[in-house]
């Protein structure tokens, strides 16, 4: 007998806790190898928010060697916690809102699964959205219409194409979702690569590339004092050879332009500086005019505790990008065959392609800016793939990248963003809501959040909410390993007065409490400045304060 997987011994089937969609997975379904679980990591780590990770850290200064690091250290760690919780998955079968019930009670688990599917909710209108958006693309490229500013009735209809594809895989269940990662991750690897080829090509290669992409690493325009006198330093894009693509500047003082100058000389003296004056700058050449950016405060060079701590932050904010997924893992690894397998198959699949992708962002974005002459500022650099494909005339490249840009989406979307919250539903009423109910709820949910009107706000507040889930998580790894030692009663998990029910109230206090209080260690310092520090590390001062608490709290029911 396979020690590593725990077989449900007794027939619970006409309890209300349990369905067909909760039910452990049968040892003969469990066929899922390390590849598949690679594949599925590799389909949801290859998208727009991925390819956008380094440019918010190279944006506040770091360079893009910082950038990588972190995010490679940071997929590295989380991975950990992500097969510590996926051991449970794949031993019992069941997924995260049942094995949930053995911390949080057979009601409790409701607080952090459903919490859990309403980020995922708003996740998936804001991919769906995405996705929408590529298929409209697609068709202004092949008809030759010009995009409509602000919203068209196109941009619904295409939203509404791609919402019934992703309820499509939603109805035809977890095998095609296996099926669509497994020949969406070759093409997307293959995209990657020849984005790459694309920026080594027709920018000069590695070496310049990467020495060029120095340049994003800087503010626009730098305002210093040096002998009394105060000057703007403004710090242009500039070609292979080092000179500025900007032939002139204008000083915006006040909200006041104060015209246009040569730019032979990039340190500007100001007069008469005055403590409450505002300046912005904006450059130009034959071909365009830049956008307009602030002018900051040249800041003094960091110490090495400063720099730390910038990292610490950085950090924090990488981990939080998968905290969703390291709860509801074990969703996808109880359908695999092994404990070696889910192991192997997340080392292979996330941290690789997350520094991979997150790689092909910074490259191509630093190919961007020496290859096109209109990009003038740092702040003006095509981090974005839309906005790059923007920048290409021929309507086959759009099409096609437009194509890779729909399996990205549509491949991150239902695994990460639908199996979750589809669970979660279930969860809520086994006996009424199947998976593929709860999907369609998902999908309902998202479009009822109108992501196209608060795409910017949500994905705030999601950030803000999944932050939250660190408190969760520590629960369950501390619950499962030092408290349950990793033998869970599996039949009484779906009794209404079993082990779980925690004495018939269905509420584990320990769990609850241990919740309450850390999250708000995670999030309280947004609106208490005593507590702003716990918050740059949310995810961390979260996850400790509530895997000790726990445990104190459980040990001493004993």
């Amino acid at each position: 007998m396979n020690k590593d997987i725990i077989e449900l011994q007794e027939d619970v089937s006409n309890s209300p806790l349990y369905s067909e969609d909760l039910a452990p997975i049968p040892v003969n379904k469990r066929t899922w190898t390390k590849w598949n679980l690679a594949a599925i990591w590799v389909g949801m780590a290859v998208c727009i928010p991925t390819y956008l990770l380094a440019s918010y850290m190279i944006k506040t200064g770091l360079s893009w060697i910082e950038a990588l690091v972190i995010i490679g250290v940071a997929n590295l760690i989380i991975t950990v916690p992500m097969v510590l919780n996926g051991h449970a998955g794949v031993k019992y079968g069941v997924p995260f809102p049942v094995i949930g019930r053995s911390s949080f009670g057979i009601k409790g688990i409701h607080i952090p699964s459903v919490i859990r599917g309403i980020v995922a909710c708003g996740w998936f209108g804001v991919n769906t959205w995405l996705g929408g958006m590529a298929f409209y693309s697609i068709f202004i490229a092949i008809s030759g219409n010009d995009a409509v500013v602000g919203l068209s009735i196109g941009q619904f209809v295409c939203f509404g194409i791609f919402w019934f594809i992703n309820m499509f895989f939603i109805w035809k269940g977890t095998e095609s979702i296996k099926w669509l990662e497994e020949y969406s991750a070759p093409i997307l690897i293959v995209m990657g690569l020849v984005l790459i080829g694309w920026g080594y090509n027709n920018a000069g290669g590695f070496e310049i590339v990467l020495e060029q992409g120095k340049q994003l690493e800087k503010p626009v325009a730098e305002i210093y004092q040096e002998s009394n006198q105060s000057f703007i330093q403004i710090n242009p894009i500039t070609d292979k050879s080092g000179k500025p693509k900007a032939t002139e500047y204008q000083l915006i003082l006040n909200g006041n332009k104060l015209g246009w100058n040569d730019l032979s000389n990039t340190n500007i003296s100001i007069e008469n500086l005055k403590a409450n004056d505002t300046y912005q700058v904006q450059l130009k050449n034959d071909i365009t005019i830049s956008s307009i950016a602030n002018v900051t405060a040249k800041k003094d060079s960091s110490t090495f505790g400063d720099k730390i701590w910038k990292y610490l932050i950085w950090l924090t904010a990488m981990l939080g990008f998968w905290a969703t997924m390291s709860l509801s893992i074990a969703d996808i690894t109880r359908y695999s065959s092994s404990q070696k397998a889910q192991v192997q198959g997340q080392f292979i699949g996330l941290p690789g392609t997350m520094m991979l992708y997150s790689f092909v962002g910074i490259f191509v974005t630093c190919a961007a800016i020496i290859n096109f002459d209109d990009i003038l500022i740092a702040n003006d650099a095509p981090w974005d793939p839309i906005a790059l494909l923007a920048k290409f005339d021929n309507v086959w490249v759009v099409v096609i990248a437009q194509i890779f840009m729909i399996i990205a989406t549509l491949s991150t979307n239902i695994a990460a963003n639908v199996i979750a919250p589809a669970n979660a539903f279930s969860n809520l009423f086994p006996k009424k809501i199947s998976f593929r109910m709860g999907g369609y709820i998902t999908g309902i949910i998202g479009i009822i959040i109108f992501p196209w009107l608060l795409l910017n706000e949500i994905q705030g507040l999601l950030i803000d909410v999944s932050a939250i889930l660190g408190p969760v998580l520590a629960i369950l790894v501390c619950d499962y390993y030092l408290i349950q030692k990793k033998e869970i009663q599996l039949a009484e998990l779906y009794k209404t007065d079993g082990a779980y029910a925690f004495g018939g109230s269905g509420y584990n206090k320990a769990a609850i409490i241990s919740l309450i209080i850390g999250a708000f260690i995670a999030i309280g310092g947004k609106w208490i400045p005593a507590m702003s520090s716990l918050y740059a590390v949310s995810w961390f001062s979260g996850f400790i304060v509530s895997f000790a608490l726990y445990y104190i709290l459980m040990k001493s029911k004993k």
